[in-house]
């Protein structure tokens, strides 16, 4: 939303205690904009210091949903509330790095269930295979907006991706059928247009 320079100059006539007072009226009604502003303003954590408890909360979370797979419902729910948390984490400290880094730890920490996961039903793992895919395609899209110095870390994890996908058939064969290039698994493999190539798949009906 763009302010016209009246609404600007309305604002400026504000006293110093009307401002304060509408500052904290509308934080209280923004929680999100709260935590940003305390993380900018006095929060003596840096951005690394909130990813790696980021890392630490995605391993004992997911440790804990584990023992949910058999129930994939309320197990995928778990994961997406991971997911959120994961979101506002970047919002907060616009962390890119972090946003590509911590989605794709949770998606091999979710793989490392593997044996578990090929125990069930493909219908009852469709939901979350289809998310995880989703997610990966997000992550090729945002690794081509970071800086390479990023890829080597980036490509550890895409090598577990990689290795933990092929060893789930059904996994295997949903991503193949979705159109998610195995190769893509690799930073420097990664089209430099894979945002239209993205957007033209999900216009085919795919990712659904």
């Amino acid at each position: 939303m763009e302010y016209s320079k009246e609404f600007k100059a309305a604002i400026s006539a504000f006293s110093s205690k009307d401002k304060d007072r509408l500052i904290f009226r509308l934080l209280k009604k923004d929680k999100l904009l709260s935590k940003k502003l305390y993380f900018e303003l006095i929060d003596l954590e840096t951005t690394d210091d909130k990813r790696e408890k980021m890392e630490e909360d995605i391993h004992e979370k997911l440790l804990l949903a584990s023992k949910h797979i058999g129930n994939p419902q309320y197990y995928l729910s778990i994961i997406r509330k991971i997911s959120a948390e994961i979101t506002e984490h970047v919002k907060i400290t616009t962390d890119k790095f972090g946003d590509v880094y911590l989605n794709l730890l949770l998606i091999n920490k979710i793989l490392e269930s593997n044996e578990d996961l090929i125990k069930l039903r493909f219908n009852n793992t469709y939901k979350l295979y289809l998310y995880l895919i989703n997610k990966i395609f997000k992550t090729l899209v945002l690794i081509k907006k970071l800086d390479e110095d990023y890829w080597i870390e980036i490509d550890e994890l895409f090598k577990n991706t990689n290795i933990r996908i092929h060893k789930n058939p059904s996994l295997e064969k949903l991503c193949s059928n979705n159109h998610l290039n195995f190769n893509w698994l690799k930073c420097d493999e990664i089209p430099k247009d894979i945002d239209l190539i993205l957007k033209e798949i999900k216009s085919q009906g795919f990712l659904k």
